[in-house]
C-alpha cells in the first residue's frame, strides 16, 4: 500500500460490556450483552458484509465475549432440559407461565421491557407504542392491573426483543418480519422462533468477525480482559499528571496492581485467541487510558500498537514542550512513540469522532456523511508537507446507533459506500499502517497520563463517590492476598477469586459514579458493584466489611444519551 497516495482514514469501532453476570448463581442481572449483540453488533458485521472494500479495526472486550459465550451455553442448556437461562428477559420471553398482573414480579418485567429508545425504538412500532401506554396507564393505576390480560405481557416481551433487533435482521429475516407483521397476540411457538433467532445471532457474532478478519477485511484488536483502567492499577497518582490538583483516594495506591495489569493483558489474549484463533496487533486500553508505564507494559505483551484521545497527545506536546521549545507542534493525525517504548500510538480525533456520536443522528444519512467526508478532505488537502496524516475515529461501536434512525442503517450504508472507493481518502487499519514507511512516528520524551475524555481521569477517579468506590476495592485486594496466600484455597478456588477480582476491577463502575448521572443507571450500577465485590469476599472466605452494603452514589443527573457515551473534550464535560 505504500504506492497508494490517498489519505488513510482508520475506523475503530470498540465494542464491549462490564460484567452483568453475578457469578454466585449464574444469573445476568442486565440483559445488555445479548440485546446490544442482536442489535449492533450483528449491524456492524452486517455493514462491512455489504461493502467488502471498505477496511476497519474492530475492537472487543474479552468480558464480553465470553458473556455471549456464556448466554449460548444457557440457551442450549434449556433447550435440553439441563438448566435454566440466566437472564430474566430472555427467560420470560420464553417460560409458558408469565407472573400474575400486579405482582411485583410482573411489574418489574413491564418496567425492564420500556428501557428503550422511546423516540427512535419503541414509537417506530404502533404496536410496540400501544403497550408502552398501557404499562404508563397501569403504573399510573395499579389497581387496574387485575383486568390484565396473560397475552398483554408476552406481547411487550415480543416487542422488546423486536424492537432491539438489529436493521439488518429485521430486514433479512423472515421469522421477525413475520412477527412484526403479526402484531399481536402472540402463542408459545412465536416465541420459542424469536429465541432461536437471537440464539442464531448470537452464535454467529465470532464466526462472522473472525471470517472479516481472515480476509483482512477487519483488524480485530482487544482490551484488557474485564476493560480495566490500566494506568490507574499501576499506579493511582498517575491521574495527577493531567490533573495535579484531583483528590485522591484514601489509598495511595492499588496492592499489586502491576501485576493485575499483566494478568489483565495475558488473559485478555488467552480469550482473543480462542474465540478468533488470532494473535491481537494492537490494543484498545480501555477507554483509551494511557500512562507512560502503561505502554511499557504493552509492550511486554506483544503489542505493537495502541490509541487514545487527541487530548492527551495535545498534552503531551505541550509537556515536550516546556522541557525543549523545538518539540514538534500539536498534531492529532500522527501516529507517535514516547520515550524508550516502541509502541505506536494513534489519536482519535475527537472531533469527527463526536460529530458521529452527538451530532449527525439527526441529520440525513447523506448529508451528514457528506459533512464528515468533508472535514477529512479539508484535513487530507492541508496535511504538513512531508507528512501523511493519519484521520484517525474511534467511537464505541454500540450506544450511538439507538438514536439514528434504523440503528444508524443508513448513515453507516452510506458512509463505508463513499469511503470504500474515496479518491483520496483510504479506510485502512493500525496494522497496516505500521507497517507502511509513509507512516513514520513521531518521537515525544513523555505520554502524559490521560484518557479519551477530556485527557485525563476524572471519569473514574477524583469525585467522591469514586474515590470511595476505589477504597472498597483497594481494601479487598489487600484482604485477597492475605487469604490467596494463607494456604486454605484450592487451585479452582484460586481461579474463580482471580476471575471475580478482575470484575471488580473494571472500569465502567468508577465511570457511573456521581451526581451528573441518571438515577437509574447509577442505582443499577453500583448495586451491581457492590453484589461483584461481595462475591468476591465470599469466594476468599473472608467476611465482607460494612462499608460494602452501604450505597456509594445516588445519581441525579441527565447527561447525553443518559451518560453512555461522553464527548472528547471538556468544554463539554460534567456540567
Amino acid at each position: 500500500m505504500a504506492s497508494d497516495s490517498r489519505t488513510p482514514v482508520v475506523l475503530c469501532w470498540h465494542m464491549h460490556q462490564p460484567g452483568y453476570q453475578d457469578l454466585s448463581n449464574g444469573q445476568f442481572l442486565f440483559p445488555w450483552v445479548y440485546l446490544h449483540a442482536i442489535k449492533d453488533y450483528s449491524d456492524m458485521a452486517a455493514h462491512l458484509e455489504a461493502h467488502p472494500n471498505a477496511r476497519t479495526v474492530v475492537n472487543f472486550a474479552p468480558i464480553l465475549l465470553e458473556q455471549i459465550e456464556t448466554y449460548l451455553i444457557q440457551i442450549e442448556r434449556w433447550r435440553h432440559g439441563a438448566g435454566q437461562i440466566g437472564d430474566p428477559l430472555l427467560a420470560a420471553l420464553v417460560a409458558e407461565t408469565l407472573p400474575e398482573a400486579g405482582t411485583p414480579l410482573f411489574q418489574d418485567l413491564v418496567e425492564k421491557c420500556l428501557r428503550a429508545n422511546r423516540d427512535r425504538i419503541i414509537r417506530r412500532f404502533p404496536a410496540y407504542q400501544r403497550l408502552a401506554e398501557l404499562a404508563d396507564f397501569y403504573k399510573e393505576k395499579p389497581e387496574m392491573q387485575r383486568y390484565v390480560s396473560p397475552m398483554f405481557l408476552a406481547d411487550l416481551l415480543v416487542w422488546y426483543h423486536l424492537g432491539w433487533m438489529g436493521e439488518t435482521i429485521r430486514q433479512e429475516n423472515h421469522c421477525v418480519r413475520s412477527l412484526q407483521e403479526k402484531g399481536y397476540g402472540f402463542s408459545q411457538d412465536d416465541r420459542n422462533a424469536l429465541l432461536n433467532v437471537i440464539s442464531e445471532v448470537l452464535a454467529s457474532i465470532g464466526p462472522r468477525y473472525r471470517h472479516l478478519a481472515e480476509k483482512g477485511q477487519v483488524e480485530l484488536s482487544v482490551s484488557p480482559y474485564t476493560h480495566s483502567m490500566l494506568p490507574l492499577l499501576i499506579d493511582l497518582a498517575s491521574a495527577r499528571e493531567a490533573m495535579p490538583d484531583i483528590t485522591l483516594p484514601q489509598h495511595d495506591h492499588y496492592p499489586g496492581g502491576e501485576l493485575r495489569v499483566s494478568w489483565q493483558l495475558q488473559q485478555a489474549k488467552i480469550v482473543f485467541q480462542r474465540f478468533f484463533g488470532l494473535e491481537p496487533t494492537g490494543c484498545w486500553a480501555s477507554e483509551g487510558g494511557l500512562s507512560q508505564e502503561t505502554l511499557g507494559f504493552l509492550d511486554q505483551h506483544g503489542f505493537r500498537w495502541t490509541a487514545s484521545g487527541d487530548s492527551v497527545i495535545h498534552n503531551s506536546i505541550n509537556r515536550a514542550r516546556e522541557l525543549d521549545s523545538s518539540a514538534p507542534d500539536s498534531d492529532t493525525h500522527r501516529p507517535f512513540n514516547f520515550g524508550d517504548s516502541p509502541i505506536t500510538v494513534f489519536f482519535r480525533d475527537d472531533g469527527l469522532s463526536d460529530l458521529i456520536g452527538f451530532t449527525y443522528a439527526s441529520w440525513h444519512a447523506s448529508d451528514a456523511v457528506g459533512d464528515l467526508v468533508h472535514h477529512m478532505e479539508n484535513i487530507a488537502a492541508h496535511g504538513k508537507r512531508g507528512s501523511k496524516p493519519v484521520i484517525s475515529i474511534i467511537l464505541d461501536g454500540e450506544n450511538a446507533w439507538e438514536y439514528y434512525p434504523e440503528n444508524g442503517f443508513h448513515f453507516l450504508d452510506e458512509l463505508y459506500g463513499m469511503l470504500e472507493d474515496h479518491p483520496h481518502l483510504r479506510l485502512t487499519t493500525y496494522r497496516e499502517l505500521i507497517a507502511e514507511p509513509v507512516c513514520q512516528p513521531v518521537q515525544l520524551p513523555h505520554l502524559v497520563a490521560g484518557s479519551w475524555i477530556y485527557g485525563t481521569f476524572s471519569t473514574w477517579i477524583g469525585d467522591p463517590d469514586k474515590n470511595r468506590a476505589w477504597d472498597l476495592l483497594c481494601e479487598a485486594k489487600l484482604h485477597y492476598d492475605r487469604m490467596m496466600d494463607n494456604g486454605n484455597l484450592n487451585a479452582d478456588q484460586k481461579q474463580a477469586a482471580r476471575r471475580q477480582l478482575a470484575i471488580c476491577e473494571g472500569s465502567d463502575w468508577f465511570w457511573w459514579f456521581g451526581d451528573y448521572n441518571p438515577e437509574q443507571i447509577v442505582s443499577d450500577f453500583e448495586h451491581l458493584y457492590r453484589r461483584h465485590l461481595v462475591n468476591l469476599y465470599d469466594l476468599i472466605g473472608f467476611p465482607p466489611p460494612a462499608s460494602v452494603f452501604h450505597r456509594l452514589s445516588q445519581g441525579s443527573g441527565e447527561p447525553t444519551h443518559g451518560g453512555a457515551m461522553r464527548p472528547g473534550h471538556d468544554q463539554d464535560a460534567q456540567a
